[in-house]
């Protein structure tokens, strides 16, 4: 009974995050259920998420963006619902918490794997979409992502810090950065991200802090340029 009552507080700890009440909860847990848990899972509510994702996404930047161009609505549309946008949008859930994982999965460190936080996350969509229709799919997503389409909207006048850094090493024909992360602190969905930016070609390696790996990312981006700008 107390495993079963821990099951309902935790979902109900979820939807509360989520902003949405499951009219049926058993949607919300098989989304959260790994195919390595058990032979009923979440895949094919990742591959309608993925969909309903898509599509939001795109007409959000549609209608924000009336005079950006095809191809490049294209390439934004790509960077925020790639597996790393979406792992980092898992994170600050904290999803990992909830998830269904098989003993192996577990104990390799599932909880934190960038593929099965991104997958999640398409199934709780899809599960939204199947439980309230996809309006309140599209009101979760816009919640979801409300920040990084407001820099969508704004990059064409200021690029993020990644780019520029991205940008300014193509102009001198040296090879991209690499990032990586090198600490995490904190709680499942109150972490602390510490990131290295690393220039292989000039020996050269920054470092930041972030809530999410994304912003952290960027302040070692900054940190880079601005040490590039000093040489």
């Amino acid at each position: 009974m107390s495993s079963i009552s821990s099951n309902s507080a935790a979902l109900g700890r979820l939807q509360n995050r989520l902003n949405h009440q499951f009219q049926d909860p058993s949607l919300l847990e098989l989304a959260l259920t790994h195919k390595s848990h058990a032979r009923k899972h979440n895949e094919r509510l990742e591959f309608l998420g993925d969909a309903v994702l898509g599509y939001v996404i795109a007409d959000a930047l549609y209608r924000r963006q009336p005079d950006v161009a095809e191809d490049s609505l294209t390439l934004i549309r790509a960077s925020l619902v790639r597996k790393e946008t979406l792992a980092d949008v898992a994170q600050t859930l904290g999803l990992g918490e909830f998830l269904k994982l098989g003993t192996g999965e577990r104990k390799s460190g599932g909880r934190q794997r960038a593929s099965i936080l991104a997958d999640t996350l398409e199934a709780i969509i899809g599960a939204v979409s199947l439980d309230g229709g996809v309006a309140a799919a599209q009101t979760l997503i816009l919640s979801l992502f409300s920040e990084r389409l407001q820099e969508a909207h704004a990059r064409g006048a200021k690029k993020d810090p990644k780019t520029q850094l991205q940008e300014l090493l193509q102009a001198r024909a040296l090879e991209l950065p690499e990032y990586e992360v090198v600490d995490t602190e904190g709680s499942e969905h109150r972490r602390t991200f510490t990131v290295s930016c690393r220039v292989k070609t000039l020996s050269l390696t920054t470092s930041g802090r972030g809530a999410s790996r994304r912003a952290a990312e960027k302040t070692a981006a900054r940190a880079m340029i601005e040490a590039l700008d000093s040489q």
